[in-house]
């Protein structure tokens, strides 16, 4: 005889009789009518778990639908693994890499097959024949011994690599129709979850388009990033000249102790980038335009730290930077938007006075002296305490901000003074093939480092901020990052191994009794892949010293 548990539904607020090894699916069905959406997942004491987890034990459960970040992150997983199995029964003896998430969908390219027209059709119609046949996503746990034998026969190189490289006893897979696959968290029971999707031609390879966050009965639709792809892409053609672009290869070097000169060919490719920038800034200025540089890019990007390096730069130019923060332009605290929770919204566009800052920027242009502002933000209030600007023969002006590449930041400023940089870190090394990193997971990080090390924020705090700082991203600068005269890539192929220590420390300190521990659990997981690199042979002019400290410049 079964014994019943009960266990507690945060969707509902009450607890509920299940019987004992009853898995998350049955219950989730069972209570569907009054959660009123499918799960897709849920927490479970508040760690993400697919729908086969058995409960045995009391619980706190809590029930997730596709739209909420965890589920979404489970629905795009399985509809990687759907992909992969299609790929192998349309192309034969090809491989697919998932590479990064692009103009609404995440980018793929075919390994030993080319992606055309014809082909993507063949894909799509297998991916919804599979949909159709409902077919089960089954979790299993083996020896690794065992999966790298799997993955092996698979011809999943990059996959063995990896397991090689991590040393764990045993291995979470999935079975689908036949193939293995391994992600780094939950999947769908089954294929007949995933029932929008689509593919589409894109560059020399395609898109895997999910569901619109908006109405998930569609996928969204594609919007250009022709800058962001070359972006992305001239960082993975460095990452293939020096033989890594997975985290089993960059193990790899760190156990071959070649962690050193892998970072000094990555830093001298940053310097490089951000010199050809510098270069062309100083031709526009000689050409009589290019007086005032906006270094725009979103949280943890690595904006200030660029911007110093750029001035450096200018300077052998024989330019004169001189910075200037968009921080120092807000209005006074009563005046501040309220975003929709009625907090102040500091990543408003209009937060900032905008006539006072183009008044000011356009009267710097024609040579007058002018005297910038300062915003104390203890006291919520714009100040001023003597700090005058006026350029003289060979100056120019350096704004960073979040809004730099927003045209209405800079309406009354002539177009061919304006030169506009966005810099974001476009993570290009992959876990492994089926498996990219997401620069936002990239970019959370740094920042919880950067809060807990220069700000006395908890990283609990950090993770429960992050979703509003993406929704003031999403809103105000990513729509404007084509904008852009150059892009900046600032992720470096290293960082994750250096950081891993600082944010594993600081991720096992959140309570697991807050629904935060969710994320902070996600992430130790996703760094649990990486071997360590000591962070002292890092250099000091180095855009990961921003958040890792120790820096050369003063911020």
């Amino acid at each position: 005889m079964t014994d019943t548990i009960k266990i507690y539904c945060k969707n509902l607020g009450e607890y509920i009789d299940i019987e004992g090894g009853e898995a998350l699916l049955s219950i989730g069905r069972r209570l569907e009518e009054r959660l009123g959406f499918e799960p897709v997942c849920a927490h479970v004491n508040n760690k993400n778990e697919a729908l086969s987890f058995k409960i045995y034990n009391p619980k706190q459960v809590e029930f997730l639908p596709i739209t909420s970040p965890s589920g979404s992150r489970v629905y795009v997983r399985s509809l990687c693994m759907l992909l992969y199995r299609a790929v192998t029964a349309v192309c034969p003896g090809a491989g697919i890499r998932i590479e990064h998430s692009m103009s609404n969908g995440y980018y793929c390219r075919l390994v030993d097959s080319e992606a055309t027209d014809t082909v993507i059709d063949a894909l799509r119609a297998e991916m919804r024949r599979l949909v159709e046949a409902d077919l089960p996503l089954v979790r299993a746990e083996r020896l690794t011994a065992d999966v790298i034998k799997i993955f092996r026969d698979q011809n999943l190189n990059d996959k063995v690599t990896l397991l090689e490289t991590t040393h764990a006893l045993y291995t979470t897979f999935y079975t689908l129709d036949g193939i293995s696959d391994s992600y780094y968290g939950p999947l769908v029971p089954s294929t007949g979850y995933l029932r929008v999707f689509d593919l589409l031609k894109y560059k020399e390879g395609f898109l895997l388009l999910s569901f619109d966050p908006r109405d998930i009965s569609v996928t969204p639709e594609p919007v250009a990033q022709d800058k962001m792809y070359k972006a992305f892409t001239d960082y993975l053609s460095f990452n293939r000249i020096i033989g890594v672009s997975t985290v089993g290869g960059l193990n790899k070097i760190v156990e071959r102790h070649k962690a050193s000169e892998m970072i000094y060919l990555a830093e001298a490719l940053h310097e490089k980038a951000i010199s050809r920038i510098s270069d062309e800034i100083t031709r526009r200025y000689r050409e009589g335009g290019a007086r005032v540089v906006l270094i725009s890019g979103p949280s943890s990007s690595g904006k200030t730290t660029t911007t110093k390096r750029l001035g450096v730069q200018l300077m052998t130019n024989l330019l004169k930077p001189r910075m200037i923060s968009l921080d120092n332009y807000f209005v006074n605290r009563e005046m501040t938007p309220l975003d929709e929770s009625g907090d102040y919204d500091y990543e408003s566009l209009y937060a900032l006075d905008l006539e006072q800052f183009n008044a000011d920027l356009n009267a710097i242009i024609r040579g007058e002296e002018v005297e910038l502002p300062y915003y104390n933000f203890e006291l919520g209030v714009r100040q001023y305490r003597g700090d005058r600007v006026k350029l003289d023969e060979g100056s120019i002006l350096l704004i960073e901000g979040i809004h730099g590449l927003n045209p209405e930041l800079t309406a009354g400023i002539a177009e061919q003074m304006k030169y506009r940089i966005y810099v974001s870190a476009l993570t290009t090394i992959s876990i492994d093939d089926h498996n990219w990193i997401p620069t936002t997971d990239n970019r959370l990080l740094r920042r919880i480092i950067r809060d807990a090390k220069y700000r006395a924020m908890p990283p609990e705090e950090t993770i429960r901020r992050w979703s509003s700082v993406r929704r003031g991203e999403e809103k105000w600068i990513f729509p404007y990052q084509e904008n852009a005269d150059a892009m900046f890539n600032s992720s470096l192929l290293f960082e994750l191994a250096v950081i891993k220590d600082q944010a594993e420390a600081l991720l096992r300190d959140v309570p697991n009794d807050i629904p935060e521990y969710a994320e902070a659990y996600r992430l130790r997981k996703f760094l649990s892949y990486f071997q360590p690199i000591p962070q002292h042979i890092v250099p000091s002019t180095s855009v990961l010293r921003e958040f890792l400290g120790g820096s050369s410049f003063k911020y």
